[in-house]
């Protein structure tokens, strides 16, 4: 009977030490969907930006002076003086009662003359006209289309009897109605303020003009297919930078089977002389980062996915940085689970973008950024691996919390994420190129898909120019009406030429212009 009940007590104990086990790996299993729930509340209805809100300035430096890390210095303030003077008060053009409406010479009005019968009605000797109130507002026209008619004089030579036509003046796309600046317009709509095509056939009709869907779509793609050129003579020297950032985004192209879109990416690539490229590729998969990159020789720098380090470690000549917003990322995700270790660890990162600010705003460049980053940046990030190793020996931390995946993620990671100390011209994160890339998912959700891997393609195609000449300060209406012209008669070994960025200094002070503004003039 004894035995019995020592065997009864060592079975209940086992079986208590088993459901202790479930229980924490349930609870393990809870706090993970939890988190992953909170994520998706935020997704939809939250803040999605990982940047930190502003916080006490006491509060940051006490943190990092726990940490053993100096506040970053404040922004250095330029010498300022003092001007007094009068002069006489501006009457600006276009200025209703300080409304805010602002308008240039070049924005077309219309002159409307405003009567009081009551006036009127005195007697011409009675009143004198001393002068005149001018009053804007601002109006829209629905739909403002325009239909060119040329007219072309036929003549009958009286000796021969020949019939002479004057021949029609040469036009972007042979055989279409459509003018340059309708295909120009066209592309802006849909690719810089994302109309879809299928609203600008709406808002054609609604004008009183008739004109088949399947025409906006041909006239679209065969006026992109001109400009594809352009884009390779671009991609090759984005590929010559110094530093080159990159990173893909997904997009639905092509039918996969009945219902289903199939999964494709967009990979895009920021060049140093502010251009921007996209590629199209209908995978993820780490033999396209070859492909695109080819025989790179520089900085490569990019999140965290594997393929770009892979590359890298294929080539002698290229030096792997990867971003500390991706980095600091993790940490925000680990807020709710861990809030204080969080707290430390987006302080530190905080620093680094504090000094990254001080730079920008003290216009600091080459040696002086270096030295400035040794100094100052370097010191942060020294005490940000040691913080990192201090909570990876925690005896509390399961491996499967958002903080110790967190910390994984930065600790495999540490020589790429401090390239930037050695470099000045390497940047600390890629978010100038997520800024590049964001025409990408804004789009999506207007145009949803694009039905063919051909039509993803063009996509890549028109965006990459669009944004290059945003980046480049340069009218994207003007680039196009201007460069759909002017490809058919330049040189195709100038195709260089024809970039955002060339053209703005050799054909922007003259650009080629449309028939409708050759007429309005």
């Amino acid at each position: 009977v004894l035995l019995s009940a020592v065997d009864r007590v060592v079975e209940l104990e086992q079986e208590n030490a088993q459901l202790d086990a479930d229980l924490a790996s349930l609870k393990a299993d809870h706090a993970a969907l939890k988190q992953q729930l909170d994520w998706f509340k935020r997704q939809l209805f939250g803040r999605k930006s990982e940047k930190r809100l502003e916080v006490d300035p006491a509060v940051q430096g006490n943190l990092l002076s726990a940490l053993g890390v100096a506040t970053p210095p404040p922004p250095k303030d330029e010498p300022q003086e003092t001007i007094t003077y009068q002069r006489r008060q501006k009457c600006r053009d276009g200025a209703v009662n300080d409304s805010g409406l602002r308008f240039g010479e070049d924005v077309p009005r219309e002159i409307i003359a405003v009567t009081d019968p009551a006036i009127e009605a005195i007697p011409e000797q009675r009143r004198v006209l001393i002068g005149k109130k001018v009053t804007y507002r601002l109006a829209q026209r629905p739909g403002s289309y325009v239909v060119l008619q040329y007219t072309r004089p036929v003549y009958k030579l009286l000796d021969d009897q020949t019939i002479l036509t004057t021949p029609a003046p040469a036009n972007v796309l042979d055989k279409s109605v459509a003018d340059v600046s309708f295909l120009a317009g066209m592309l802006i709509d849909k690719f810089c303020y994302h109309l879809p095509l299928y609203r600008q056939h709406q808002r054609l009709i609604h004008s009183g003009i008739q004109v088949s869907r399947s025409s906006l779509t041909t006239w679209a793609g065969r006026a992109i297919d001109l400009l594809r050129p352009i884009v390779d003579a671009q991609s090759r020297h984005v590929l010559q930078s110094r530093v080159l950032a990159m990173d893909e985004t997904p997009i639905k192209a092509g039918r996969k089977n009945k219902g289903k879109m199939h999964q494709a990416y967009f990979w895009p690539m920021y060049g140093d002389a502010d251009e921007m490229v996209f590629h199209y590729a209908a995978s993820r998969a780490h033999h396209h980062v070859n492909v695109f990159l080819g025989d790179f020789n520089g900085t490569l720098l990019s999140d965290g996915y594997e393929a770009y380090a892979a590359y890298a470690r294929q080539k002698d000549t290229v030096t792997h940085a990867q971003c500390w917003s991706h980095c600091r990322r993790k940490f925000e995700k680990a807020q709710h689970s861990e809030p204080g270790a969080s707290d430390e660890a987006l302080a530190l990162i905080g620093a680094l973008y504090r000094h990254e600010q001080i730079i920008r705003d003290r216009q600091l460049e080459g040696e002086q950024k270096l030295a400035y980053r040794t100094q100052h940046s370097e010191p942060v990030v020294t005490t940000f691996w040691a913080w990192c190793d201090k909570q990876c020996h925690r005896p509390d931390l399961l491996p499967s919390s958002p903080l110790s995946k967190a910390l994984k993620y930065a600790m495999a990671r540490t020589a790429s994420l401090q390239v930037f100390l050695a470099d000045p011209a390497v940047p600390i994160d890629t978010n100038h190129l997520e800024r590049g890339l964001r025409v990408i998912p804004t789009g999506k959700k207007n145009w949803l898909f694009c039905w063919t891997e051909i039509g993803a393609d063009r996509v890549a195609i028109i965006q990459s120019l669009l944004v290059t000449c945003r980046l480049q300060g340069v009218d994207p209406y003007t680039y196009l009406v201007d460069v759909l012209q002017r490809i058919s008669e330049h040189p195709a070994s100038q195709v260089a030429d024809l970039t955002p960025r060339v053209w703005k200094e050799k054909f922007s002070h003259n650009p080629m212009k449309s028939d409708l503004a050759l007429v309005e003039q």
